[in-house]
């Protein structure tokens, strides 16, 4: 699919439009409200892949998947590389163990959302799409020390400053969001959402500890959770 006529109307810029609903976890009491402004970082942004480098507007994330938004957000404990390596190196029976724990205090402080996106989302990891970053951030990649601006180095993440310039361009070109691949996985689609977040029919439920995606993202992250934060059911809100 391709937008309607903008500033880059010459090119044909890939998009996609969620079909189905989206999930997102957030913290109590709305998964899907955006972060406070009072809660940025000295360079206006809150540290996330596409958010706005001119603080203008905020951007929230979510995932096509359930399992997704349980990969993203548990994905920072996971065990640190030399650790694993250290473990690989150790002799005699495979007897795998979890190597780290998500602390009582996760569970019980976030709900998981779903909710249906209008919109037309970039697709910035397409073909036209990377040929007209690679035009418009040119500058900002050899300021970055970058010798070139590609999938790998747009779907890598790092510098911040890259995605979140990107980020403006697609912004400024009036598409409501951008759409990409998880880092953990190009089977998990997620979505950075504008503001004003083009949503409707929003809803969150509390996230019970036996939750299949919940138990199936601490199995590939090889993460445990602390008993303490064991809740035995989830009830909508």
């Amino acid at each position: 699919m391709f937008p309607e006529p903008s500033s880059a109307a010459s090119l044909r810029l890939e998009f996609r439009a969620p079909e189905e609903a989206l999930h997102r976890i957030g913290r109590w009491p709305d998964p899907w409200q955006p972060p406070d402004w009072a809660h940025s970082h000295s360079d206006g942004t809150f540290g996330n892949r596409f958010d706005d480098p001119q603080a203008y507007y905020r951007v929230i994330y979510a995932s096509s998947q359930r399992l997704g938004c349980f990969l993203e957000t548990l994905g920072r404990f996971r065990p640190d590389l030399t650790l694993l390596a250290e473990f690989a190196e150790i002799e005699g029976d495979d007897d795998f163990t979890p190597l780290a724990t998500v602390p009582a205090t996760w569970l019980p402080t976030r709900l998981i959302g779903s909710a249906q996106a209008d919109g037309q989302y970039a697709d910035v990891y397409a073909p036209e799409w990377i040929a007209y970053l690679r035009r418009e951030l040119a500058s900002t990649a050899v300021a970055l020390g970058l010798s070139e601006i590609d999938a790998a180095t747009l779907q890598a993440g790092r510098p911040r400053k890259l995605t979140q310039d990107a980020s403006l361009v697609v912004f400024r070109n009036g598409y409501d969001g951008v759409f990409y691949c998880s880092r953990y996985g190009h089977s998990i689609e997620n979505w950075a959402i504008f503001e004003p977040f083009p949503l409707r029919n929003t809803s969150g439920a509390e996230i019970a500890a036996g939750d299949p995606d919940l138990q199936e993202a601490l199995r590939i992250h090889g993460l445990t959770m602390t008993e303490s934060a064991m809740r035995p059911t989830a009830r909508l809100i």
